[in-house]
């Protein structure tokens, strides 16, 4: 980007830039937002199921201060997070939860309403842990995972993109003013360190 370029082109150049990098997937549902109001340097709200378009907050302001490996990386974990949710794939939670469903009204159209409370409170249970698992640390790392895998098809090799990333969860919690990382930051972070070592040992005896 040019250095004189006016700060609204150079905002502009880079949300082209980074709708060029998305995948197919993501230009169809993902928005770019340039905004200086959110606390942190990109942001995106939990992407519920029914909502078709999702978006992600940029302060571009701090995100210009970031390398484009760090931008790159952090952009492309982000689309991943937002369009990689699967909240319908068969898992035995969500089967009990529609089985106990379908028992309670069963069984409040017999009048049993004991029976009813039990079945909801069973469903109500499977229901809430595959609700957790979707807001869990590990949604958090496949989304990591999953956006360098399309790094990857952009060009980056596994040790730059996983190094990239890592790097950026650094830089913004440094720009965000945090006193440290967040506890699932911690978790992403070492799953990070934990690919980049066995992958710079093996170039280091290559």
């Amino acid at each position: 980007m040019a250095a004189d370029a006016a700060p609204s082109e150079i905002k502009n150049l880079e949300i082209y830039r980074l709708r060029e990098l998305m995948p197919t997937s993501g230009q169809m549902v993902v928005k770019i937002v340039g905004t200086s109001e959110t606390l942190e340097t990109i942001a995106s709200e939990f992407p519920y199921p029914w909502q078709r378009n999702r978006a992600i907050a940029i302060d571009f302001e701090r995100w210009l201060q970031l390398s484009e490996p760090q931008r790159d990386l952090l952009f492309l974990r982000e689309v991943c997070w937002l369009t990689g949710m699967r909240w319908f794939e068969p898992q035995w939670q969500q089967g009990v939860a529609l089985l106990a469903a379908a028992v309670t009204a069963f069984e409040l159209a017999q009048g049993d309403g004991v029976g009813a409370i039990a079945a909801g409170s069973l469903g109500g249970g499977a229901g809430w842990q595959w609700w957790q698992q979707r807001r869990s640390p590990e949604q958090q790392v496949n989304a990591d995972r999953r956006g360098i895998a399309v790094a990857q098809r952009r060009g980056y090799d596994t040790v730059a993109a996983a190094g990239a990333l890592l790097g950026g969860i650094e830089a913004i919690a440094v720009l965000d003013g945090n006193s440290g990382l967040s506890f699932i930051d911690q978790v992403r972070c070492q799953t990070l360190r934990g690919i980049l070592n066995p992958l710079n040992q093996a170039r280091k005896s290559s």
